[in-house]
């Protein structure tokens, strides 16, 4: 396929510093890029939502005006680092439309928007030679780092744009009054849409406003119409011409002009493959749609022995057992917080909002608060605080975890998206450190991480742990997951499932060696488990879903094994098999032992991100082949 709009119709423009208007040419041309690079952004994310790889459209779509006019300044003055560094990871796509807008990339590579090994994943990762040339890291990280750059090049001006969902973030306040102590010439533009994941910041965040807060720090904020495109031009030279750091702050609805998701929070996500073809339509754009409508893609269903071909979403119930334990709860809202980071659709805690909002906060995007104040909340014997976000996310709460343990907080932390798969957000996405939750003193530790299997064994988990003290961490992964079976075809973890913590538990017998495993890696070990049996193979299967907590009987059957293998989708620097292996050698066990884990960047895509870590079930199954 050739990219169905013509993109040699972008015309470059170079604005001098000194120029103080736009010519009439210059204005139409301008409002023509505008319109043919937003018209780009919609089809191929759109492409990309018809391969079932997801995507973002609205950030992206917002910004094009402002970055636009800054590109063009960039072109005509020495004076800019050339670079349109974005706080807001998702608006990723507007990235790669300039690197082949600038000539790195040829126009057909935005065609595979997100596709496994083909350079475009959900988040920037720099990459120069393809038009890269930063990491954005996840939401609200990049600031500091900005600084950073105008620090080394005090001579030139650094710009950055931000978004009012990303100011959310803490750092960036110590970003903003550092810019400003220093003096440095970052200029921040920012999409102030009034739209996150979860809602409208005007709604549930009141007193939140990017402009006072901004110029709390000291920092110059100017608010405007970011669709007012000769007023736009005339604020981003102003920006640029001024000492030290400032912010323009742009005003639109997200997705201007895009019916169906426009306001809305639909528009941060892909946008509908419908919505896109009724826009692309009103645009005259015959073969885009044409395009989008007939681009044909085959779906490729997996079988894996040993588990139900019926799938679910262990992130998603997690809310819904929740929802069953309040139900059951009196007066539930003295005991029970639960503060969610604008991700409550990913973490299943919209059904706690639906159900008992009784007890449910929508914090916003401010994780190391949110997590400290469902701490506080959980503070006394009786009450517990309950938290959401991604596993990502669990290394910037690190330190309110400890705060939290010194404070004998009763806390129950969801994260979602752990390990990589289904990942095409990417490497900065990958939630592969969930042990540096486990950083606590042995001494009286009541820390306790847990990794379910899938979700029948979730819910014996969480109605166990409950009402347990201390710190637990619940995991789950973006991709849903199968039932496990027993051996005569039964759920294993059915409705007379009782979950015992600190317990490893046996999945399948076996004499010829042992994989230990735990979460989304049980079902693809137990297929490769079944698939050796035919060969004549006796592997047993060891699930493993308290994950910091020694098992000592499991620890002597496994020690006396011919061989142990740990597989997992974390950190193969910090996940479990760095662990297990020292737990055999302290106790005099010394069966032959290995680990497979996480250790490759991503390369995008979706369910390719195991394979590529060599985490397949032939993988698996040519591992225990070789230990035997």
């Amino acid at each position: 396929m050739d990219l169905p709009l013509d993109l040699d119709r972008y015309t470059p423009l170079k604005f001098n510093l000194s120029q103080e208007k736009l010519t009439d040419d210059q204005l139409q041309t301008l409002k023509e890029n505008i319109s043919l690079v937003r018209d780009s952004l919609v089809f191929f994310t759109a492409l990309a939502n018809v391969k079932g790889l997801g995507g973002h459209t609205g950030g992206a779509f917002d910004i094009v005006p402002e970055l636009l006019i800054v590109d063009g300044f960039m072109k005509g003055t020495d004076t800019i680092h050339p670079v349109y560094f974005d706080e807001a990871g998702h608006r990723v796509a507007i990235q790669y439309m300039m690197a082949v807008l600038n000539g790195y990339r040829e126009a057909e590579s935005l065609l595979h928007y997100r596709e496994y090994d083909k350079g475009y994943y959900g988040h920037p990762e720099r990459d120069e030679k393809n038009g890269i040339f930063f990491s954005s890291g996840r939401l609200g990280h990049l600031w500091s780092y900005v600084n950073g750059v105008a620090e080394a090049e005090p001579e030139k001006t650094v710009v950055m744009f931000g978004s009012d969902g990303s100011q959310m973030e803490g750092d960036n306040a110590e970003a903003a009054r550092y810019a400003v102590a220093r003096n440095l010439k970052v200029k921040l533009f920012i999409d102030d849409n009034d739209v996150t994941i979860a809602g409208h910041p005007s709604e549930y965040l009141h007193g939140y406003d990017v402009v006072s807060t901004l110029e709390g720090h000291g920092l110059p904020a100017n608010a405007g119409d970011g669709e007012n495109i000769e007023s736009l031009f005339d604020r981003i030279r102003e920006a640029l011409t001024s000492d030290g750091p400032s912010a323009l702050i742009n005003k639109r609805p997200m997705a201007v002009g895009i019916a169906g998701i426009e306001g809305t929070s639909k528009g941060h996500d892909v946008i509908a493959v419908d919505l896109a073809v009724d826009y692309l339509t009103s645009r005259g754009l015959t073969e885009a749609v044409n395009a989008l409508t007939s681009y044909k893609t085959e779906k490729v269903t997996t079988e894996y022995l040993g588990s139900s071909s019926e799938t679910a979403k262990v992130r998603d119930d997690f809310g819904k057992v929740i929802c069953e334990i309040l139900d059951n709860t009196e007066d539930a809202s003295s005991k029970v917080l639960v503060v969610d980071s604008d991700l409550e659709g990913s973490c299943g805690l919209h059904h706690i909002r639906k159900n008992h909002p009784e007890v449910y906060v929508n914090g916003g995007i401010m994780e190391r608060n949110n997590y400290s104040v469902a701490a506080g909340f959980g503070s006394e014997p009786g009450r517990v605080g309950i938290f959401g976000t991604f596993a990502a996310f669990l290394e910037m709460v690190v330190s309110e975890i400890t705060m939290a343990r010194l404070n004998d907080a009763n806390v129950i932390a969801h994260f979602s998206h752990s390990g990589i798969d289904d990942m095409a957000d990417n490497t900065c996405h990958f939630g592969i450190n969930n042990f540096f939750a486990d950083n606590a003193l042995a001494e009286s530790d009541l820390t306790r991480l847990y990794f379910p299997a899938d979700a029948g064994q979730l819910r014996g988990l969480l109605k166990e742990i409950f009402n347990h003290p201390g710190l637990r961490f619940v995991f789950s992964t973006r991709s849903a997951t199968p039932y496990i079976f027993t051996g005569k075809g039964d759920r294993l973890y059915g409705d007379d499932y009782v979950f015992t913590p600190d317990q490893d538990e046996i999945v399948r017998d076996g004499s010829d060696g042992v994989i230990v495993t735990y979460g989304e890696m049980v079902y693809r070990c137990l297929d490769a488990v079944e698939q050796l049996k035919k060969e004549g193979f006796n592997i047993g299967l060891i699930n493993k879903p308290t994950l910091n907590i020694i098992d000592e009987d499991m620890l002597a059957k496994v020690g006396k094994s011919p061989f142990a293998l740990v597989v997992e989708s974390q950190n193969s620097k910090t996940g479990l098999g760095v662990r297990y292996g020292t737990w055999l050698l302290e106790r005099g066990f010394s069966p032959r032992y290995s680990l497979m884990g996480t250790s490759k960047l991503g390369h995008g895509g979706i369910a390719e991100q195991l394979p590529h870590q060599g985490l397949a079930v032939e993988d698996i199954k040519n591992k225990v082949r070789a230990m035997i």
